[in-house]
């Protein structure tokens, strides 16, 4: 590792032995061996190390490295708690030797009007950032929510990352449209919809329900896929307490 962080830049022996090429270190360099050891423990990688050690006795620039570093491990894990549910949930279904089942059913989503934010975002678990749009730029209008609140996916197909989606809550009165938050009143439609209740995990296989409903009683799709949040995160922080609709707007062959 010695030779490595040396061809790496990070530390330099003090010597070389010209005859054995052994590498001398001294005791004044224990410090930065440490340093370079418990950036390594915490996952930085070794061009990463070198970035920060360039910092210095610069505090600013070495926090804003190790943040950045902390808010791409906290994504990881969530990441890996996702992964891990989802392993809990078929490990569960296996051993019961069953399969979740959804009821469909055709439906009637009245005429609302509504408070919008609709952008290209990196990924579907960024919708959050259309959230604290709408809420921060309509603070000051005091509106009042008539109903729950929704995500549009606006693509026709799934897709990994800048995609489009549009946040919707139902209001009642009449607001004034602000940089990115759009007033407006949407259609009554028909659509097809399953409820479920647990973590975002179970999305594929109610998708799978709906178009499996769709598909067997005649009818087609005829619009984007809405999400309808009954009981969302900002209710609680427990998933398997989330209480999520999803709606496909269809209509007859």
């Amino acid at each position: 590792m010695l030779r490595y962080y040396d061809d790496a830049g990070l530390i330099k022996p003090e010597r070389i032995d010209k005859f054995t090429g052994y590498r001398y270190y001294s005791e004044s360099q224990l410090p930065t061996m440490w340093k370079i050891n418990t950036l390594k423990d915490m996952g930085f990688g070794v061009a990463a190390i070198g970035e920060i050690m360039k910092c210095g006795e610069d505090p600013q620039a070495m926090e804003t490295l190790l943040l950045l570093h902390k808010a791409e491990l906290q994504e990881e894990a969530q990441t890996i708690e996702s992964r891990l549910r989802l392993l809990d949930t078929a490990l569960e279904r296996l051993r019961k030797g069953s399969k979740m089942k959804y009821d469909c059913i055709l439906k009637e989503i009245p005429e609302r009007y509504v408070a919008s934010v609709r952008q290209t975002i990196p990924k579907y678990e960024s919708e959050g950032l259309l959230w604290h749009i709408l809420f921060s730029e309509t603070a000051g209008q005091n509106m009042v929510p008539a109903g729950t609140a929704s995500a549009i996916l606006h693509d026709k197909e799934f897709k990994e990352n800048d995609v489009d989606v549009e946040v919707q809550i139902a209001v009642k009165g009449t607001y004034q449209d602000t940089e990115h938050v759009k007033f407006k009143t949407e259609p009554a439609m028909q659509v097809v919809s399953a409820t479920f209740k647990g973590s975002y995990e179970q999305f594929s296989e109610v998708y799978a329900a709906l178009a499996g409903w769709v598909s067997g009683n005649g009818y087609e799709f005829c619009g984007p896929m809405i999400d309808i949040y009954h009981v969302s995160p900002h209710e609680t922080q427990n998933p398997s307490e989330f209480v999520t609709e999803v709606c496909c707007p269809v209509m007859k062959k």
